[in-house]
């Protein structure tokens, strides 16, 4: 009875520490899991509803309905430049030392108007003299032309008189000194004296004879036409001469303004140097190259615009050039501007052209493509449900992408007419999913 007790109370003893130990517990984490309680029913409570509404509402979508179109148009912009219609680098033909530049870079000028000239005074000496040996041909020409006076012919006629006289004397001399020499009077070099005087005075007559014969007989056409040739070369000097002087001032050959001056006065230039620069003041021609098949769907005087530094300026088509450019393989379309469009010479011209292709296909918003593997594309469209007319299952067609158009873009694949596209929120959906037009 006393080791029952003892027992008992041994007993009595552990399970009051264990209660204890217990009381200690209960009041340590009882309260926590008191304040935890309503948050994980909260968080059971929203997970529930979440699966819930995800079953009972399905997710909204925007659609559109697919229309088939036999083709497309690609926009294609071509570069080319602003140039004049003409333009020359303006220089002399000969060389000089230039002396006057009569216009400033920017000044307009009209044809014609003088615009640089070189000094010329070594030429207008040339011509003086020219001038002199023209005078003195002329006269001689016109003396031949009238042949000789009156007055020459009577003197031709009283020296050849005065000659004969003479040399008849000197013959009755020759003859007196002939006799004395046979009779040995006089010496042998006396008789030769008087015999050489009377050849002399011979010779002479005989020229004075043919001088009157050629007086009276007047000029003849060989001479009168040597002379008048001899005129004819010196006049030619002359205008060949004023050509020099001419060509030592530099006209403008059109209308325009001088667009840049190279050389200033007293600068020994040479031929062919150019002096300054003159663009034609007129319309602008826009010249662009275009690939071939392009060319040929453009039409002389045919109306496009041309994008000049964000500028837009009308022109028409004058002409499209026969040859193609080396460089590019390309036709050059000349594009004539406005009169009063004046963009800037040199600047880079645009020219946008329309290119159909045929080709049947979709326009889908690019919203509206879904990004595959190995970069190809899909696009969600709608199929219905079984079970209820209001919710739809989303089904994934492969499409090919051939042109994108600012936020469109058109596509051709495994897609039917009247067929519904989503367009937007792609990247919340799976095929098979569940959605609510």
């Amino acid at each position: 009875m006393v080791s029952y007790l003892s027992d008992a109370s041994a007993n009595n003893g552990s399970s009051n520490g264990s209660s204890n130990g217990l009381k200690r517990f209960n009041w340590r984490w009882l309260w926590l899991l008191a304040l935890a309680a309503p948050f994980l029913w909260l968080g059971r409570f929203r997970s529930e509803s979440a699966i819930a509404e995800d079953a009972i509402s399905p997710l909204p979508v925007q659609t559109q309905v697919l229309e088939r179109v036999n083709g497309y148009q690609v926009k294609r912009t071509y570069t080319g430049e602003i140039v004049t219609r003409r333009s020359s680098n303006l220089g002399f033909e000969q060389a000089g030392t230039l002396i006057d530049v009569l216009v400033d870079e920017g000044n307009t000028v009209a044809a014609g108007t003088p615009i640089a000239r070189l000094d010329t005074r070594s030429l207008q000496a040339q011509r003086q003299q020219l001038e002199a040996q023209q005078r003195q041909a002329q006269a001689r020409f016109q003396e031949l032309q009238r042949g000789p006076r009156q007055e020459d012919i009577a003197a031709a006629a009283a020296a050849v008189q005065d000659l004969q006289a003479q040399l008849d004397l000197a013959r009755l001399q020759q003859e007196r000194r002939e006799d004395l020499y046979n009779q040995g009077v006089i010496s042998l070099e006396e008789r030769d004296e008087k015999v050489f005087s009377a050849n002399a005075l011979q010779s002479r007559l005989n020229q004075a004879q043919s001088q009157l014969d050629e007086l009276n007989a007047g000029s003849r056409v060989e001479q009168v036409n040597a002379q008048d040739a001899q005129v004819e070369q010196i006049e030619a000097s002359l205008k060949n001469l004023d050509v020099s002087i001419a060509k030592s001032v530099i006209y403008a050959p059109f209308e325009g303004r001088v667009s840049r001056r190279f050389v200033d006065e007293g600068v020994v230039v040479s031929p062919g140097q150019a002096v300054m620069r003159l663009i034609e003041n007129s319309a602008l021609e826009a010249r662009i190259g275009i690939p071939s098949q392009m060319a040929n769907r453009i039409v002389s005087g045919s109306r496009q615009t041309i994008q000049v530094n964000g500028q837009s300026f009308r022109g028409q088509v004058t002409a499209l050039l026969p040859e193609l450019d080396d460089a590019s393989q390309t036709v050059t379309v000349v594009v004539t501007l406005s009169s009063d469009a004046q963009p800037t010479i040199g600047a880079t011209a645009r020219l946008t052209l329309q290119n159909q292709q045929d080709e049947i296909g979709y326009w889908l918003p690019t919203s509206a493509l879904v990004a595959g593997e190995r970069g190809l594309w899909s696009a969600y469209v709608l199929e219905d449900h079984q079970s209820t007319e209001n919710l739809h299952e989303v089904s994934r067609r492969a499409v090919e992408v051939l042109h994108t158009d600012s936020d469109r873009t058109f596509v051709r694949g495994l897609l039917q007419p009247g067929e519904e596209i989503i367009t937007s929120g792609t990247h919340r959906l799976v095929p098979g999913q569940l959605v609510q037009n």
